[in-house]
């Protein structure tokens, strides 16, 4: 196992740029960041940071490096997909609020937005106005922001931040003569759904909710506090008649995605690979999730977003090895830095239960589950690649 001290950091700031100025001590939603008075440095705890970008943006000299999404390449990235589909709209979306298992045209119907390019990000309010305004100048006509409600941000201070950014921008912008009413925010919250016609009054989504979103109506109804809810989708997994869904993450679409690879599996093995699922808690990795260039994946991997590991179906890991992959891994984040209550806990709970199972039937080795930190890049690769042997062998 690689030690603590031999890991590489994906985010460390770089002392002779840094002017002392402070203003990341002021941002960092965790209390990451803090100066030392006396010795008249900004030290960076990679303990309790989160890896949100948020002091990345606001470092008014770039003294603070991160290995995911820096503005230069996610400039060229956009602008080769707008050139490639002659799309003159960006939608930027922050995980949270835009599962990649539904169709985003679902959420965009109401803003008239048909050709677009579309860029997911852990959080949109890390990204920094000059992003905003080399599209501009290259020649987007509109940007359309999905954002998390405030009190549903995974990174604390990450919608409210954005929001401010948004509204100095638009000022900017119509100063240099675009039209800031092509500068839109739209705040979009993943959320429980509930189906009453389904709902037997079992009780069980009172009981898992770590967030006392979904109270009794009455004797035998419950009802979810949309306001409160925190899309884990801890409720959806115990519901035994999937009287609640989270919307992206329904049970009979990523089932569908699952079989849909039916033909990638076969082609795959006739080549003498191994496929390999994985399902992906979308806070515990970035690079691999936002850009399967960047080495992390190969043609052999197939991977599946989560928006917590509490809401992981076991059934799921068998639907795909009856299907006939090798082998399927679950990625999720370390407890210190899950997003949601008592995520990594229940997550790992379900996975002990199911190992159980497999083990029964011989498979135990062909399923895994990792603890993977975005904080330390190439983590996820190194864990990727260790499973493979474990099941080629």
């Amino acid at each position: 196992m690689t030690s603590e001290t031999s890991r590489t950091a994906g985010i460390e700031i770089a002392d002779d740029y840094c002017s002392r100025c402070g203003i990341c001590v002021a941002v960092c939603p965790f209390e990451a960041i803090s100066k030392d008075e006396e010795q008249n440095k900004i030290n960076l705890d990679l303990d309790e940071c989160r890896v949100c970008g948020l002091c990345v943006t606001a470092c008014p000299l770039s003294a603070i490096n991160l290995v995911y999404y820096d503005v230069e390449s996610l400039t060229k990235k956009v602008q080769a997909e707008m050139a490639e589909k002659g799309a003159k709209t960006l939608v930027l979306s922050c995980r949270g609020s835009n599962p990649v298992t539904f169709n985003i045209e679902d959420t965009l119907k109401d803003e008239n937005v048909e050709n677009f390019v579309a860029l997911r990000l852990p959080c949109v309010g890390r990204v920094p106005p000059e992003f905003y305004l080399n599209n501009l100048a290259a020649g987007v006509e509109k940007i359309l922001v999905l954002q998390c409600e405030e009190d549903f941000c995974r990174f604390k201070k990450g919608s409210k931040i954005g929001i401010n950014r948004f509204e100095l921008l638009k000022e900017a912008v119509d100063v240099l003569g675009y039209d800031p009413a092509n500068l839109i925010i739209k705040k979009n919250s993943l959320k429980a759904v509930y189906d009453t016609e389904k709902c037997v009054g079992c009780g069980k989504c009172v009981f898992i909710c770590p967030y006392d979103a979904i109270v009794w109506k009455d004797v035998s109804t419950p009802e979810i506090k949309t306001e409160d809810c925190m899309g884990c989708g801890a409720c959806a997994l115990v519901c035994p008649h999937q009287a609640i869904e989270l919307r992206g993450y329904e049970f009979e679409p990523v089932t569908e995605i699952i079989k849909n690879c039916s033909n990638k599996v076969a082609k795959l093995k006739a080549q003498g690979k191994s496929p390999i699922l994985l399902f992906v808690c979308q806070w515990s990795e970035f690079s691999a999730l936002d850009d399967v260039q960047k080495g992390c994946l190969t043609d052999d991997v197939t991977i599946i977003e989560l928006p917590c590991a509490k809401g992981f179906d076991p059934v799921l890991v068998l639907e795909a090895l009856s299907l006939g992959f090798d082998g399927v891994m679950a990625v999720i984040c370390p407890e210190e830095l899950c997003k949601l209550e008592e995520g990594t806990y229940l997550g790992e709970r379900n996975f002990s239960a199911l190992k159980v199972v497999l083990k029964e039937y011989k498979l135990d080795y062909r399923f895994n589950s990792f603890r993977v930190s975005p904080k330390y890049p190439g983590e996820f690769k190194a864990k990727l690649e260790e499973f493979k042997k474990k099941i080629s062998s």
